[in-house]
């Protein structure tokens, strides 16, 4: 029987299949990505992730998300979770905090606890989630929500890895927490093949 599916089509059912939890694309390649500053400087906790230009792919709530408040800090500061996935805020110091957020993204309050608080937080919507506690000033943390099976932080040396990438036509969209308040993530066109992908990107627009 003739396939009535354009071979574009068969890429992105392929990749539908793969997300629901099925086989992943023996064509699926491996996206390397380094972001630097305008200077060279490697950028740690950038934020990193691939929206498809020809389909909107298919991801799932994370399980287990979590950001710890612990020596009067949240840990990590840069959490990066697929729309619908609910974060815990567990508190490991001796003293208590008061985690909120007034974000379009996302506003939420948990007032003053220590230990875990009694519901995790759902965030239900794509985009940045600036996080502070009312009793700490000091203390600050993002939430990145995206809408893509495809994300991933930098680390120290400004490197991170995408994998089991299904060839098709991207925006790489990069973002960092030195970018202005309310600035969106800068992005660029990109296209994956069946081959793995190394690149560098120069972010700039950074807060001075």
């Amino acid at each position: 029987m003739t396939s009535l599916l354009t071979p574009q089509a068969k890429v992105w059912a392929c990749a539908f299949v793969y997300c629901i939890g099925g086989a992943v694309p023996a064509d699926a390649a491996s996206v390397q990505i380094q972001v630097i500053d305008t200077t060279g400087k490697a950028l740690e906790d950038a934020a990193v992730f691939l929206e498809p230009r020809d389909a909107k792919q298919v991801s799932k709530p994370l399980q287990g998300a979590e950001i710890t408040q612990i020596d009067k800090q949240f840990v990590p500061s840069v959490l990066v979770v697929t729309t619908g996935t609910s974060v815990a805020f567990p508190n490991r110091d001796t003293v208590r905090h008061h985690v909120y957020s007034f974000s379009s993204t996302k506003t939420f309050e948990l007032k003053l606890y220590t230990g875990t608080s009694a519901s995790p937080v759902v965030f239900d919507r794509p985009g940045i989630a600036v996080l502070g506690c009312n009793i700490h000033d000091a203390m600050t943390a993002w939430v990145v929500v995206v809408d893509t099976p495809y994300f991933a932080r930098t680390r120290a040396n400004g490197e991170a890895s995408m994998s089991e990438v299904v060839p098709g036509n991207y925006r790489l969209r990069v973002w960092h927490p030195s970018m202005p308040v309310g600035a969106p993530a800068s992005e660029q066109s990109l296209s994956v093949g069946n081959s793995d992908v190394s690149l560098k990107f120069r972010l700039g627009g950074q807060r001075s």
